[in-house]
């Protein structure tokens, strides 16, 4: 009797298992319904060649902020810049007025990778893992190009 009923449940589950295979199978389409094949055409590019170089330059060497100091720096607009803020305790270096944050602690500063085009002061705050206020970290000063 256990027996018979095994092969039963084994049927179903049998069953139901190619229908939901022939459900889930993509649609084929037959032969004599086939579109032409198509390439899009190219889009105008995105970028002209050496924009990058003409209109900024890429900072070779990080600006680094220590958080506890609280400093400016500067940095003109249009270049490209890694920002990295040393801190003395583990917690979460943001720049709010870029929407930007990123993990630190003592052996791993935060990193950021910008490329800021408006001119203006944003500042650098720093919130320790305990979870106790932001502290202020320095300020970030975009100088116009000219």
């Amino acid at each position: 009797m256990h027996l018979r009923r095994a092969l039963l449940l084994f049927a179903i589950v049998l069953g139901m298992a190619a229908l939901v295979a022939s459900l889930s199978r993509p649609v084929d389409h037959h032969p004599t319904h086939t579109t032409p094949a198509t390439t899009p055409e190219p889009g105008p590019p995105t970028a002209e060649p050496g924009s990058a170089v003409e209109s900024g330059t890429v900072l070779s060497h990080p600006i680094v902020f220590q958080a506890q100091k609280d400093e400016s720096k500067k940095v003109p607009a249009g270049d490209a810049a890694t920002v990295e803020v040393a801190v003395t305790q583990a917690g979460t270096v943001a720049i709010p007025d870029m929407g930007l944050s990123a993990p630190a602690d003592p052996v791993t500063p935060a990193r950021f990778d910008l490329f800021p085009t408006r001119p203006g002061r944003y500042e650098l705050t720093f919130v320790p893992a305990r979870g106790e206020e932001p502290q202020p970290a320095g300020s970030l000063v975009v100088t116009s190009r000219g």
